[in-house]
């Protein structure tokens, strides 16, 4: 299977690519780091592939699917994970560059990769766009309320993006679960500690997110185990 990913250089996005690369998948992925991208494209060589690209950019996020399209073709899966979190505050003291970056990257990112690649995907008649919502994009929390009103907005997109694809194709927004990364730590603190790792939760996750299809196009998924 080819699979695009975008925010693959930590946590879900990391352990998402390592888990389908040893299972004989082919991943393209992007993230914001650069050295973090090195290390991954000198681990996992061609026909896999990594480039550093801020989805925030059109014309990067262009530029770097017009590479992945002429060497891997449409992707079968396309997953978009690349996200930011609010530093934790009521929405009065959230600055406006931040909550803005935030929206930026988590709304409008996803809106540039499913422009970048989705047509290809529609071309062909088939593939699965799997967008990453959250727990917080189906219920909130105070102190998150930009990353909540982004994560909501990723439930309504895919939706309607749902109901535009083809038949044979399928968007999800999928809620991964509560997962000990580096943005959990950042509103739980040491709580974060009493969640499973990244590189346990892709055990479920990947075979699950394999297994999403046509049938599923549309559904506001939970990876299994995650509801909390």
């Amino acid at each position: 299977m080819k699979i695009v990913i975008t925010g693959v250089t930590r946590g879900l996005g990391l352990s998402l690519a390592r888990w389908f690369m040893a299972g004989g998948h082919t991943v393209a992925g992007c993230g914001r780091s650069g050295q973090a991208i090195f290390d991954l494209r000198f681990t996992h060589p061609e026909p896999n592939s990594f480039d550093p690209v801020d989805v925030t950019q059109p014309v990067k996020v262009g530029l770097w699917a017009d590479r992945v399209l002429s060497s891997m073709g449409a992707p079968d899966l396309l997953i978009n994970n690349a996200a930011l979190i609010n530093t934790p505050a009521p929405l009065w003291k959230v600055g406006a560059d931040e909550a803005a970056k935030v929206v930026s990257v988590n709304i409008l990112g996803v809106m540039n990769v499913v422009r970048a690649f989705v047509p290809s995907m529609v071309e062909r008649g088939s593939g699965v766009v799997v967008n990453m919502s959250s727990g917080w994009g189906r219920s909130t929390s105070a102190e998150v309320a930009p990353y909540c009103a982004t994560k909501w907005a990723i439930e309504g997109l895919t939706k309607a993006l749902a109901q535009e694809l083809p038949a044979g194709m399928a968007a999800v927004p999928l809620n991964p679960g509560i997962i000990d990364t580096d943005m959990l730590r950042a509103c739980f603190a040491e709580g974060a500690g009493g969640y499973p790792k990244a590189d346990e939760w892709v055990k479920r996750a990947g075979p699950y997110i394999l297994g999403l299809g046509a049938a599923d196009n549309g559904l506001s998924a939970t990876v299994p185990g995650g509801e909390g």
